[in-house]
């Protein structure tokens, strides 16, 4: 388990995408994974973009794993509301982001900068600079 303050300096931490250029954005039923490392090299992490839901074909979900198993940012759209421990249910979409002890149960409102999640590409795209990521590639859309 991470210390609060690790994880925390792991979010802030500039990143590049390594390898796969362009991305080719998951259609419904899929998912994609990716790698992506700190600026220096020195931290691994992986970024997921998960589209299982094939009722809702908006429902997505996006997060920035560490060390393969600790989700540190996680943005859930157009799924079900989140019930944090505190039992305060909180709307889609919203942000779970890492909090020691609780990992990733804890979520809140997606931020301002994720407002209009209707583009699941741009809302990728968003999610990669909230994740610190300097250099977005170029994201495509699947094709069927």
């Amino acid at each position: 388990m991470l210390s609060q303050q690790r994880a925390d300096e792991l979010i802030a931490m500039p990143k590049r995408c390594a390898g796969l250029l362009p991305i080719e954005f998951p259609l419904p039923g899929e998912t994609l994974r990716f790698d992506v490392e700190s600026e220096d090299a020195s931290e691994s992490f992986i970024l997921d973009v998960n589209r299982r839901g094939k009722i809702r074909l908006t429902k997505c979900t996006y997060q920035e794993r560490y060390a393969v198993i600790e989700i540190l940012l996680r943005l859930d759209v157009d799924g079900p509301p989140h019930e944090n421990p505190d039992g305060v249910e909180v709307a889609s979409p919203h942000l779970h982001v890492y909090r020691e002890g609780y990992g990733d149960k804890w979520a809140q409102p997606a931020p301002a900068e994720f407002s209009n999640t209707g583009d699941l590409v741009r809302t990728l795209q968003g999610f990669m600079r909230y994740c610190k990521i300097l250099e977005i590639p170029e994201i495509q859309y699947g094709v069927a």
